[in-house]
């Protein structure tokens, strides 16, 4: 797979981490703060409605409280009109001066149950991606030519892919818990745009923590490591930059994102490579 890779043009390496709010406030204050100065380069909020507070709310503060980018790690498109996710997501990049990434994909698995326990509408596939392409569109409209806000697109499938390839800054890719290496190298280096699009993987697993709302609570870190899935990394610092960098020599990969609770852990892997 190292063709695929090396046709990119190499990005420097950027870091992200989600932090929800599990927690009291003033503890997810201080993560925020945390993570800021530990160099990671955005903080990140999932979308689950009622287990936390709405992302784009958090994500103000989150704001306030640092200089560091913030985004939505994602929007699950069809939980809300594509108008207001777009006028949402407008409203922030202008209340951060610019500093508001929309992360947007078609839902996670079992977003269908989701959306019919909340009396909504159970789109198709296809018409959540369609929700995806309008919502980005009436986000260009909303900024109109001076503000362009960064659009991170969640991707699997090649349908989803293709949508990517016209309209993403960013591209991550969601990689199935049974995917072995092998499955999600293929995965990766079949993406084609004719822009040059960041790609990024958001990596669930660090050693044996699984990141609340970035993978199943039962994902088996054992079961990841036999499949040398790309979903998980080693927890020695030394050993997860090494398969950092050779994620971006062979397949182009140099935007990570990972749990609040590894972002001390992988700290001196972001101070060794962001920015190079």
């Amino acid at each position: 797979m190292a063709n695929s890779g090396q046709a990119r043009s190499a990005r420097p390496f950027r870091f992200g981490v989600t932090v929800p709010l599990t927690a009291d406030l003033a503890t997810w204050r201080d993560q925020v703060r945390r993570v800021a100065d530990l160099g990671y380069s955005t903080v990140l909020m999932p979308d689950f409605p009622q287990l936390q507070p709405a992302p784009g709310a958090a994500l103000a503060l989150a704001a306030a409280l640092t200089d560091v980018h913030v985004g939505t790690w994602v929007y699950a498109a069809p939980m809300r009109p594509p108008w207001t996710t777009a006028w949402e997501a407008h409203s922030l990049s202008i209340l951060t001066e610019g500093r508001f990434e929309m992360g947007i994909g078609a839902g996670r698995p079992g977003i269908e149950d989701e959306l019919f326990e909340r009396g909504m509408p159970v789109a198709s596939a296809n018409e959540r991606l369609a929700q995806v392409r309008e919502t980005v569109t009436r986000l260009r409209e909303l900024d109109g030519p001076e503000l362009h806000t960064p659009v991170v697109m969640a991707v699997h499938g090649p349908r989803a892919q293709a949508l990517a390839a016209d309209l993403a800054d960013t591209v991550t890719f969601a990689f199935m818990p049974d995917e072995t290496r092998a499955e999600a190298e293929q995965l990766v280096g079949g993406f084609s745009a004719s822009r040059d699009v960041e790609l990024s993987q958001h990596v669930a697993v660090v050693g044996n923590a699984v990141a609340p709302f970035m993978a199943p609570p039962d994902t088996d870190p054992s079961l990841l490591r036999s499949l040398d899935s790309l979903a998980i990394l080693p927890d020695d610092p030394h050993a997860a930059a090494e398969e950092i960098q050779r994620r971006r020599d062979e397949l182009g990969l140099s935007y990570f994102v990972f749990g609040a609770e590894v972002s001390d852990s992988l700290a001196s892997v972001v101070s060794d490579l962001a920015g190079t």
